[in-house]
């Protein structure tokens, strides 16, 4: 609590400074949510691996009630010049004690995280706009979220708008750097008496570098849109044990070659690897009431050093090379009532052949929104219970058809969505010998790895009702049935592995106040 009333007096500090500077707007804006679930968030119920006896895989606990807390401060000197500051008191779990402690005595001491911090300005006299910092970059898209990159990273981005059609958009970020160490406090010696230099922070740096170009016209709009990445070979992210990833499971298995656990990756004598992506988000409006939205892209990671994919004992030297493809869709009907809609997306999958590494689209940290037990369509994209799927979710490796009736409404100030939707697997199904247990296509988040005789079916229906202006309840309630083929999966793993998997099921309860 300490620290949070650290905070609130930080922004009444900034707030009352307004008085003294009357050049400077101050605005402040943030969200509170409180929540409570109850569900199952694992497709496998039990596991056996090689000589164990059989036990209970899925031991998390069905209910949960948490809340989290944003505030966002701007100081606003004119139109050409502003600064924010975007503060999160994270995911708080009521009853755990911890660092976000919810306990009994509930004394916070590192829940207040930095989200964004940034300045915009206008170069004098012209239309070129420029944004510095941590900031919230997602690449274009349309049609069920971004599959390349969606979040919070340090960069700079520059905009210009030539006219009312077409802008131009140039980006640097750097999502990683200064994480790797060797494990040598300084200079070392080997048992040969050769003496190194201590390598700590030695090309482990990530670089991306993007281009945009937003087309606006009656009826249509699109932006294609490239991005170049280097990736040192000491970032991390090929091997989920190296120093330098990423804690929330991004970019560890979006761009690793399989979700599974991989042995360790050779050296490579490559300094860096190159990644890029391209996208093509388009939308037609002229036809209204219809929305028809398209967007495809494509995706490349360089291969950096090779590993052991392990089958049935045997291992076969595979590539760290990743690239591949998504097309995605939507056509919707905008009615008095409810807007129904279609929608589907098929992505490029596997091979069956490691050796010449990944045929899945890689992503930095993709969104998809299509659904929301499996994706990222509730409208908060939270969920009280860190364990029910409120990662992230990558469409790389599926594909998928479903429909939706989007905000039903038949009372005033009540709102409802309804959305079915099938994913199925595009990996041959060979590559579930080089998984090492029968249930691997239930990790590797945010990918759950399936084959084309797997799929999950996932029926949700989210109402929303607005208590007050500020104020809204959110109710969801979420089914997956699970489609997972036993046979294909019970050849994993190096030796007789046995698995019992189970559906999905969460309702939800967030209660949430917005200002």
């Amino acid at each position: 609590m300490k620290r949070i009333a650290t905070l609130l007096l930080a922004a009444g500090m900034l707030l009352g400074a307004a008085s003294g500077a009357a050049a400077v707007d101050f605005k402040v804006s943030g969200q509170w949510l409180v929540g409570f679930s109850v569900g199952e968030s694992d497709l496998v119920n039990k596991q056996r691996g090689p000589g164990e006896v059989k036990h209970l895989k899925d031991s998390n606990d069905q209910f949960s009630a948490a809340q989290r807390f944003r505030l966002k401060l701007e100081a606003v000197a004119s139109e050409s010049l502003s600064g924010a500051l975007y503060f999160e008191i994270g995911t708080t779990t009521w009853g755990k004690a911890d660092g976000y402690s919810g306990a009994l005595g509930a004394d916070q001491t590192n829940a207040i995280k930095l989200k964004n911090a940034y300045i915009d300005w206008a170069a004098p006299d012209t239309a070129l706009k420029f944004r510095m910092g941590l900031q919230g970059i997602t690449m274009p898209n349309k049609a069920g979220g971004s599959a390349v990159l969606d979040s919070d990273v340090a960069g700079v981005t520059a905009s210009y708008q030539f006219n009312d059609n077409v802008g131009l958009t140039a980006m640097w970020a750097r999502p990683l750097n200064d994480n790797y160490s060797d494990g040598h406090n300084g200079a070392w010696q080997d048992s040969n008496g050769a003496w190194h230099a201590d390598r700590d922070n030695y090309l482990d740096n990530m670089d991306l570098f993007g281009l945009l170009l937003p087309l606006r016209f009656d009826g249509f709009e699109a932006t294609p849109w490239v991005m170049y990445g280097i990736k040192g070979k000491n970032s991390g992210n090929f091997d989920a044990y190296s120093n330098g990833g990423l804690g929330d499971g991004n970019p560890y298995y979006t761009l690793n070659p399989y979700p599974a656990s991989m042995s360790a990756v050779g050296k490579t004598g490559k300094a860096y690897g190159s990644m890029f992506w391209a996208g093509l988000p388009l939308a037609v409006t002229a036809l209204d009431p219809f929305n028809i939205e398209l967007d495809i892209n494509y995706g490349y990671v360089e291969a950096m050093g090779r590993y052991d994919a392990h089958r049935l004992g045997l291992d076969k030297r595979a590539s760290t090379e990743r690239q591949g493809w998504l097309a995605k869709a939507l056509i919707e009907y905008k009615m008095d009532w409810a807007t129904p809609g279609i929608f589907g997306w098929y992505a490029s999958g596997d091979d069956g052949d490691p050796k010449n590494g990944s045929e899945r689209m890689p992503a930095l940290v993709s969104y998809g929104n299509f659904t929301s037990f499996l994706g990222d369509g509730n409208n908060f994209g939270w969920t009280p219970n860190g364990a029910m799927l409120d990662y992230n979710v990558s469409y790389a490796g599926t594909w998928g058809i479903g429909a939706r009736l989007k905000d039903m409404s038949f009372v005033e100030d009540l709102k409802h969505t309804l959305t079915i939707a099938y994913f199925g697997g595009t990996n041959a199904p060979k590559m579930a010998k080089y998984m090492s247990a029968a249930y691997d296509w239930n990790h590797g988040y945010p990918e759950n790895y399936l084959t084309t005789n797997d799929g999950l079916l996932e029926v949700n229906l989210i109402n929303s009702w607005q208590i007050y202006e500020n104020l809204e309840l959110n109710l969801e309630l979420g089914y997956v049935a699970n489609f997972v083929d036993n046979s294909t999966w019970k050849k994993a793993g190096e030796r007789d592995t046995s698995f019992e998997k189970q559906d999905m099921w969460k309702a939800q309860l967030i209660f949430a106040y917005t200002f």
